[in-house]
Order: C-alpha cells, then sequence, then structure tokens
C-alpha cells in the first residue's frame, strides 16, 4: 500500500509518523524540536519529513512553543531607499538569528500603522520592530510594550516610550550642514519635508510628529537664530510627500522673487525631485543653488554635479534595532536602550559660496 498521502492534501505529522513508524507524539517531538529522542529516532523522523514534502504548521507550532520564529515590521514608505536599506539590516540579523521577517508598509499613516500592528499581533510574532508614523499618537504602541512582547523603536524615538530605541543623530547633523551654509554666505535657506501639517504650513517644530525630522528642523533653526537671522520658520516647507508635490514646491519656490539661495532636503527622494526642478527651470546647481540632502542615497553620487549628503548608518539603524530585539528575545531583561548612531558629511560638488 502507497504509504505517501494525496498530493492535494496538506502532509500532516501524523502522516510523516506513519512513514518513519513512530508514534504521533515522537513525531511531534522531532518536527518541533523539544523533548528527547534517539538519534534513530530522529534520522527516521527527518527523512520521512524530507520525503513527503512536509511543511510544518506554524501556528500549531507557535502554541506548542510559545514562539512563531517571526518579527514583525512596521515602516513609513518601502519605497524609500532610506527605509529600504534599514530593512536590508533588520533581515540580515533576523535570519542569522532563526527568525522570519514580516513587512508592512503604514505609508505614514498612523491609522494603517495601527491596523498593521493588530494584524501582525493575530499573526503571534515573537517582537516588533516599528518606524512610529506620529510621535503623538502611541497608546497602540504603549499597549504592545504593556502587553510584554518586545519592542524597538527605529529611527524615530519617543522619551514616553520606556522600549529599545535607535536613531541617528540627526539635529547635530542639520547644525552642522546649516553652518556650513552660512559660513558660505547662504542666508536664503529653505528646508523641505514630507511631514505635513493640517493647512500645510509650518509653524514651529511641535507641527512635526516625526522625531528624526523634528530634531533636524530644530537644529536648521536654533544654527539661523545663533546667527542672527529671524522668522527662519517661514523657510520650512512640509507636505513633500510624493515626487509631484516635492516638484511643485520646489518648483513654485525656485521661480519667486527671492528665491532660497540653498536647500536641504530631509530625504533623498525629495532631494531628487528638487535636483530635477532646478534642471528644469535652468539653475544651475551650485553657482545659482547650493543643495543638501539627507541620505546617501545611489543616485546621490553620479549626477553630474554630485550632491553633498548627510550619510546616515542606515543598515546599521535597522541591524542594530533587530539586535536589541533578538536579544530581548533570547531573555536579556535590562532596562530600555537608548543607541545614537553618527552620521557623517559627505561633501561632493553641490555647494558653494552663495551668489551675489
Amino acid at each position: 500500500m502507497d504509504q505517501n498521502p494525496p498530493r492535494s492534501t496538506s502532509v500532516t505529522v501524523a502522516d510523516v509518523a506513519r512513514r518513519a513508524g513512530v508514534s504521533k507524539a515522537t513525531a511531534a517531538r522531532v518536527l518541533g524540536g523539544y523533548g528527547t529522542v534517539s538519534d534513530r529516532v530522529r534520522e527516521a523522523v527527518t527523512a520521512a519529513a524530507r520525503a513527503l514534502d512536509y511543511r510544518p504548521n506554524e501556528l500549531a507550532r507557535s502554541m506548542t512553543t510559545g514562539r512563531s520564529g517571526t518579527i514583525g515590521v512596521v515602516v513609513g514608505d518601502i519605497e524609500n531607499p532610506f527605509f529600504s536599506l534599514a530593512v536590508r539590516g533588520i533581515t540580515d540579523v533576523a535570519r542569522q538569528a532563526g527568525f522570519t521577517v514580516i513587512l508592512i508598509n503604514s505609508g505614514e499613516d498612523v491609522t494603517a500603522e495601527k491596523a498593521a500592528i493588530r494584524t501582525l499581533l493575530a499573526k503571534r510574532v515573537d517582537g516588533l520592530i516599528v518606524s512610529p508614523a506620529k510621535e503623538s499618537e502611541l497608546d497602540h504602541l504603549q499597549e504592545v510594550a504593556r502587553s510584554g512582547r518586545p519592542l524597538a523603536l527605529l529611527d524615530r524615538g519617543s522619551e514616553a516610550l520606556a522600549v529599545d530605541t535607535v536613531i541617528a543623530d540627526d539635529r547635530n547633523a542639520a547644525e552642522a550642514v546649516t553652518r556650513r551654509l552660512l559660513a558660505l554666505g547662504h542666508r536664503r535657506i529653505a528646508y523641505i519635508t514630507a511631514c505635513d501639517t493640517s493647512d500645510h504650513l509650518f509653524r514651529t517644530p511641535t507641527d512635526i510628529n516625526t522625531g528624526s525630522v523634528r530634531r533636524r528642523i530644530e537644529g536648521f533653526l536654533d544654527i539661523c537664530r545663533e546667527a542672527g537671522l529671524a522668522e527662519m520658520e517661514r523657510w520650512v516647507h512640509v507636505g513633500a510627500s510624493s515626487p509631484e508635490h516635492t516638484r511643485r514646491i520646489a518648483t513654485d519656490m525656485l521661480r519667486a522673487s527671492g528665491r532660497p539661495t540653498a536647500i536641504i532636503a530631509s530625504d533623498s527622494v525629495i532631494g531628487l525631485e528638487v535636483f530635477k526642478a532646478s534642471c528644469a527651470i535652468g539653475l544651475a546647481i551650485p553657482s545659482d543653488l547650493s543643495l543638501v540632502s539627507f541620505h546617501d542615497a545611489d543616485w546621490t553620487s553620479v549626477t553630474s554635479p554630485p550632491v553633498t549628503v548627510v550619510r546616515q548608518p542606515v543598515y546599521r539603524l535597522g541591524e542594530r534595532a533587530a539586535q536589541l530585539l533578538v536579544e530581548r528575545l533570547n531573555g536579556e531583561g535590562m532596562e530600555a536602550r537608548r543607541v545614537v548612531l553618527q552620521t557623517e558629511i559627505v561633501e561632493r560638488a553641490s555647494v558653494a559660496e552663495a551668489p551675489a
């Protein structure tokens, strides 16, 4: 009699047990990796599972072991090279530690983020890494932390959450960039971000819910004030949330009288659109417009001229967040850790003295 089950049905532990000539309980111990069996039995069960192409029922295994072997990750925009590289760092560490990553994109929408976390918890993920869309709305993350499920925050931290957090030194980076532009004579310096407000106008850094961006804007404004520049808030432009929006913001700004002589782009997606808009208008970089972008995306080094950037340790951000989470999952119960990674300004050819 053929011991192989029909191909149309899923192979079960009972099927493997019959093939190996052992009890279902013994087969379950081998396949689940718990309990004690002889080497001979383990080899027989393993061979049977391989012959039958047995695939474990992850839900059943999680109910037995208390672990699903998965980590949930929620980021703001997976099309943004920043998040793509950070997720690579997460997945590399997770794979080495024996975990699979389930990735969900929130689109920087807190409602979508809440739904994503509910979905991941329903899938019984062992831990979560989240880049919060809004630091002012953290109740759902507080609930995760209170539940005892390990949680790490990526790139965006909050003093209100006592969980492991990995961020870059954004404020100091923005301060250094602003000092550099001021030293070259720039006074009309614009800052463009995808973050937005209800009326699409910026008034104060507290308008910005994304901590990393808020810290950059605070650094930018503080250095401008130190230099005696007043009302620089009007040079902060929000709402560059898509290439189309960014092109419109940049084009309107660069066509206006009293246009900026320098622009700081809050990410490389914005930086690319500013670069294209300035070329379309006929402005030369850097003689007419100096440009600095956060994140050392691949395109920034191959344009003409190549673009000066703030190089963030993006892969390392994801890698370190995953390392902290895995340590938690392995039972290391120390107090919440806040890791701040240093940035680097990479000088290229897109910055020059302000035009007369």
